[in-house]
């Protein structure tokens, strides 16, 4: 992937808006600038460890539980082909996945399948 990625993007606008210089944040952060350099630009993916992103999202100041907490998690697990793991915990949203799939194309699902899908993904 050579050209920056909306992870990467997003990572590189919360580190302008701290004022703060690719290098300098690295430096002050204790992480290798060319790694986040590549990061930021789309070479490489974002971290798959949750661990490392809660890592990454403290040290922008990215308040968790926030709409840029979700964003910021839900960017990594896109660009990584996974389902961000707060939707997947004790629940079987994969098997309503098909009727997503389906509805993103633009394909007719039934009205009660769709109801499905909304309760299901809303917790209930």
């Amino acid at each position: 992937m050579s050209n920056a990625s909306r992870f990467g993007n997003f990572f590189k606008e919360r580190r302008i808006a701290l004022k703060k210089t690719l290098r300098q944040f690295c430096f002050e952060s204790e992480l290798d600038p060319g790694n986040i350099s590549k990061l930021e630009r789309g070479i490489l993916p974002p971290p798959q460890s949750r661990e490392k992103l809660e890592e990454y999202a403290k040290l922008l100041r990215i308040k968790k539980g926030s709409d840029e907490w979700y964003t910021f998690f839900d960017l990594a697990a896109a660009e990584t082909g996974r389902i961000p793991d707060d939707l997947m915990s004790g629940r079987k949203i994969e098997d309503k996945l098909p009727i997503l799939f389906r509805t993103l194309r633009g394909q007719k699902v039934p009205n009660e399948k769709l109801e499905e899908l909304i309760k299901k993904l809303r917790g209930a």
